[in-house]
């Protein structure tokens, strides 16, 4: 059975559906019937093929390179493909939170706000793996040690 076609093959525009048939009691059914919003219809029978390899892979690009025999940048680019024909943007990031390495002196004075009750743990968790929060106290310079 063919695949259904979502875009006139001489004009490129939308089709409309407008029949249905079911083969196992041969009933016909005739209309004008939504597809509805199917991002995946703009796909490619190649980028399907890819997304559902994607999804088989758990999204881990090292079985995809076996499985597909392709390079790491050859697979980045075909899903930077795909999710071009989804309608998204490639590559753009959510901004990361900063990092910053830690002096004991910084760890004790954490882990001591948080025996104090002045932070919650969930805060004590974030300043001790380094990530700046905007709640989070910058550590006073007088009380670091030369």
């Amino acid at each position: 059975m063919n695949s259904i076609l979502t875009k006139c093959p001489i004009c490129g525009n939308e089709l409309a559906v407008t029949r249905l048939y079911c083969p196992q009691c041969d009933t016909t059914i005739e209309g004008h019937f939504s597809q509805g919003r199917n991002p995946f219809a703009n796909l490619t029978t190649e980028q399907m093929q890819f997304a559902l390899t994607f999804i088989r892979c758990e999204g881990r690009f090292n079985r995809m390179e076996e499985e597909l025999s392709l390079s790491y940048p050859t697979l980045r680019n075909r899903l930077n493909e795909v999710i071009r024909a989804l309608g998204f943007d490639p590559g753009r990031e959510e901004p990361q939170p900063a990092v910053t390495r830690l002096s004991a002196e910084d760890r004790m004075r954490i882990l001591d706000d948080l025996a104090q009750g002045k932070i919650t743990s969930e805060e004590a968790q974030q300043q001790l793996r380094g990530v700046k929060t905007a709640d989070s106290v910058e550590p006073n310079p007088a009380d670091r040690k030369a």
